[in-house]
């Protein structure tokens, strides 16, 4: 009992200790907005103090995001936003990238073999940017400004220049090779003499500046069905892209249906494909509804841990097989069926962990089906909530900026499964369901996600980093919720992640090495890292007021008013 008692004390002080780099969470009672940048935070606190509310100030956010922290997100990249609106309606915008029409199913095979570094970087890994023209649709159909002036304080950021922060620089010296080989890109990102920027010095963007402020004059038809399109198409052609100008006419933003689903007294609503977040979550949650999480941590934290792991595991081998674009595949309802994921998690040993061979099969899986990496949180006095998450995919995309237009563009065919069982950047690996097909939107870890009690807001969270954005999500639920942490303590305690292949149980650096190794006694191979991703959350107080907090691992803002 005293070395369980050891190990509790053990992850309490981990936890402690990433809580040193908190700046200390903000309590507001109008508004709360938490991102991973103070100049995108002000911008939309001024949003909303301009005469916007939640939805305008969260668009506001990832806007100037796409300036000041362009190597996550930006308008040449995707993202999902997930809508509550003052009169507790749900709506999810997908914003999610397309194939252009000239893919094919096998286009980064050659010989029978793999060529993964195409979806990664260069002219091939792109698909048609979506973020746009979602958070158009957005802010016109839920916001109360205008797209125009929300895109100019974010243009004047980008001519003005921003200092540099530590992990920009970190980003920019780590991608500086592939930048390089890119005119446009490395006009921007790198000195004349070929080195990256350094954290303190300016970085200046004025051809962004121009897109942003062309955009705000014209509309999003110049993005899309103007100059900026058909520049990217004059590049793509001379460079062996496959994007064209018809490519960029023919996208548009998708509404979906809001993915519902209870967690003991809590309804948590979630965004459904081709965001695999919303129904794996869910299906960890369930997965683990039928355990005693605050007893189990009090008396052996190792033994959570490996209960939540096992139960992130058989979700992953789930998404490896079923989950993609529900245009193109027969993605089963049957997946957050109450009854499969009881059954699911009747395969936990809560003394063992087990060898999950192969996904599960889910009932009605023919036939009922789904049918059509920063994160923001956003939420205001009204009753608007807001989770926003967007990406280029891997750090500055696919490197690629065609000249003079200062967007980077995404690299998410890399998500797609372009070869069945090859592993993308993330690790993960696909089947059928996710295979390259033109129009089709690869399938996403983002998870943007709301809790409601008695059918009121309670929480909101959602994350960056690939495939770990769903597990850091459900340790955010279940840390605040299940163990009573404060949000900021929910969100700084260590965090381990499960994707079933590779077979492996991912732990951040500042988890005790007591713990780490009664999780080997369960039979885990563990890794560790120094860093599992960031999330973003807002809860609301035991008063009534608005809790935001940023991620302690990286730099942010978290502010209301």
């Amino acid at each position: 009992m005293n070395a369980v008692r050891g190990l509790l004390a053990a992850w309490i002080a981990a936890s402690a200790a990433t809580s040193l780099a908190w700046a200390n969470p903000a309590e507001a009672p109008r508004a709360m907005v938490a991102t991973v940048h103070p100049l995108a935070t002000e911008a939309a606190l001024n949003a909303m103090r301009e005469g916007g509310n939640a939805i305008d100030g969260a668009v506001a956010a990832a806007l100037t995001l796409g300036v000041v922290d362009g190597f996550n997100s930006g308008l040449g990249g995707g993202c999902f936003l997930l809508i509550r609106t003052a009169d507790g309606q749900f709506y999810a915008i997908d914003g999610r990238e397309t194939a252009p029409a000239a893919a094919t199913r096998d286009m980064y095979v050659r010989d029978g073999k793999p060529q993964t570094e195409w979806s990664k970087t260069g002219p091939l890994a792109s698909g048609v940017p979506g973020a746009l023209a979602a958070y158009e649709l957005a802010v016109k159909e839920h916001g109360q400004r205008d797209l125009a002036d929300l895109l100019r304080p974010a243009a004047e950021i980008a001519e003005q220049g921003f200092v540099l922060s530590n992990v920009y620089s970190q980003r920019l010296a780590s991608t500086a090779a592939k930048l390089a080989q890119f005119e446009g890109s490395r006009a921007i990102f790198l000195k004349p003499e070929g080195q990256p920027y350094h954290e303190g010095e300016t970085l200046r963007q004025a051809d962004l500046a121009k897109t942003y402020r062309a955009i705000a004059e014209h509309g999003t038809n110049w993005f899309y069905r103007g100059p900026f399109a058909q520049q990217v198409a004059a590049w793509m052609a001379e460079h062996g892209g496959i994007l064209t100008a018809k490519d960029f006419a023919d996208y548009h933003p998708v509404r979906r249906e809001p993915l519902v689903t209870q967690y003991r007294d809590y309804t948590i609503v979630g965004f459904p494909p081709p965001s695999s977040g919303g129904v794996h979550v869910a299906q960890i949650l369930a997965m683990l509804e039928r355990f005693d999480l605050k007893q189990l941590h009090e008396e052996d934290p190792a033994q959570f841990i490996h209960v939540t792991a096992e139960a992130m595991k058989l979700a992953f081998a789930d998404r490896a097989f079923w989950l993609g674009d529900p245009g193109f595949a027969r993605v089963p309802r049957g997946l957050i069926d109450r009854q499969y994921t009881q059954a699911l998690s009747q395969k936990i040993d809560p003394a063992r962990a087990n060898r999950v061979k192969r996904h599960g099969t889910p009932p009605n899986h023919a036939d009922e089906v789904f049918r059509h990496t920063t994160h923001i949180a956003a939420a205001d006095a009204q009753g608007n909530w807001v989770a926003i998450t967007a990406t280029i995919n891997t750090t500055f995309g696919s490197k690629v900026v065609v000249p003079g237009t200062g967007v980077v563009l995404n690299n998410e065919m890399d998500d797609f499964a372009i070869m069945p069982g090859v592993p993308n950047a993330f690790g993960l690996v696909g089947a059928e369901a996710n295979a390259v097909a033109p129009g089709k939107r690869p399938l996403s870890s983002m998870s943007p996600t709301i809790v409601l009690r008695d059918k009121q807001p309670v929480m909101t969270v959602g994350a960056a980093g690939g495939p770990k954005i769903i597990t850091q999500a459900t340790l955010a639920i279940i840390n605040h919720l299940d163990l009573g942490l404060s949000l900021h303590d929910a969100v700084a305690a260590p965090r381990f992640h499960h994707q079933w292949s590779p077979d492996e149980l991912v732990v951040e650096h500042t988890m005790d090495e007591a713990i780490q190794a009664r999780l080997r006694e369960f039979g885990h191979t563990v890794r560790e890292e120094s860093s599992a991703g960031v999330t973003q959350a807002i809860a609301v107080g035991q008063a009534g007021e608005l809790i935001g907090v940023h991620d302690p691992r990286v730099p942010g803002k978290t502010a209301g008013f």
